[in-house]
């Protein structure tokens, strides 16, 4: 972990410091529990209270008026300086070497460029092509034909199936699969018949995948991620998917085969995507959500069936509101049949 003078931190983020510049970082801690010598940041306003309270020497915030014994540093982007600072203070050291470990199977005619490191009980089939500072953990499998790129981190029991491509700068978490079978089958005479994945996989650069993912291989064609998406752990990518730039998946998401999602989507938790759709650009789906069908650019759905956002908070506060409606109408029906009967008698001279 590294030291930093608070002067150096504001001008690393490139913030205006209101404090003593001299004071010394040490680490960096969330505003609950951060204590001298430790730097703090604020970018959602619920924190905002513990302001008054904390320990730390410094605060990274948005520009505004803040109540705080506490260094500043003003920020346009809090969270984004956060994030550079936590790279300054805790560098990512892998504890493998450059080199290839002696229990490592190497098919012939693996071509690898410099600084790469293989570690233990690591598969390299044939035809495989790794640039520079690749870095494969233990028991990574790689199939016959894989090209991966430059600075990749492949890390413990991954799997990359023959023929995926890989970008440079692309992290792939624990577990995960890249290029097994689609999901394709045809029914007959009583049983499924298995349709050959004949296609592969493309994930372009500054993609990050996270652990137990499954990623298949297209059926003709390919199943691609676009650069720099990000994916959370045990998310299933199916057969022919496209995943536009910038796009953000969280855990537990499931898309089923030849969906298209645009770039700078959002998709929250335990979302199910069917399959044939297309989802637009900059679309956010709320944790979830079910999509059945698909979605204009730049909408925000939610719940299931999946709709615009506003509307579903709609529905579910009617929703709630149900026992009170059917009480409300129960008394109604009462009262109606009443002044019914009574018209009846009215009408009938009694």
């Amino acid at each position: 972990m590294n030291r930093m003078k608070l002067a150096e931190i504001a001008r690393w983020v490139n913030g205006r410091l209101i404090g003593d510049g001299n004071i010394e970082i040490t680490g960096i801690a969330p505003i609950e529990t951060a204590k001298a010598g430790e730097l703090s940041f604020i970018a959602n306003p619920r924190y905002k209270k513990f302001l008054q309270t904390t320990s730390a020497s410094a605060v990274l915030v948005p520009e505004g008026k803040w109540d705080t014994t506490a260094a500043l540093i003003f920020c346009r982007n809090p969270y984004l300086a956060f994030a550079q600072l936590m790279r300054a203070f805790f560098p990512k050291k892998h504890a493998i070497q450059p080199g290839v470990h002696p229990s490592a199977v190497l098919a012939e005619g693996v071509q690898m460029g410099e600084g790469c490191a293989v570690a233990p009980l690591v598969v390299i089939e044939k035809g495989c092509q790794l640039g520079q500072n690749v870095i494969l953990y233990p028991g990574v499998y790689l199939g016959e034909g894989v090209e991966i790129g430059d600075e990749v981190v492949i890390y413990s029991n991954v799997s990359v199936l023959e023929g995926v491509k890989i970008g440079n700068r692309v992290i792939i978490h624990a577990n995960s699969v890249i290029g097994s079978d689609g999901f394709g089958f045809v029914p007959h005479e009583g049983r499924y018949v298995k349709i050959p994945q004949a296609g592969t996989v493309v994930i372009e650069d500054d993609v990050e995948i996270g652990a137990n993912c499954a990623i298949d291989r297209a059926t003709l064609g390919e199943t691609r991620i676009c650069k720099g998406t990000k994916l959370d752990n045990l998310i299933q990518v199916a057969h022919n998917v496209q995943i536009g730039e910038n796009t953000v998946i969280a855990a537990q998401t499931g898309i089923s085969g030849s969906t298209k999602i645009g770039n700078n989507v959002t998709i929250g938790g335990q979302v199910g995507i069917a399959g044939h759709i297309i989802i637009g650009d900059r679309v956010v789906c709320g944790a979830q959500a079910g999509v059945t069908k698909s979605i204009p650019a730049g909408t925000v759905v939610s719940g299931y069936q999946a709709r615009p956002h506003r509307q579903q908070l709609r529905i579910e506060a009617a929703l709630q509101n149900l026992p009170k409606l059917i009480k409300k109408i129960a008394a109604m029906e009462t009262q109606i049949n009443k002044l019914e009967k009574q018209l009846q008698k009215n009408q009938n001279g009694d």
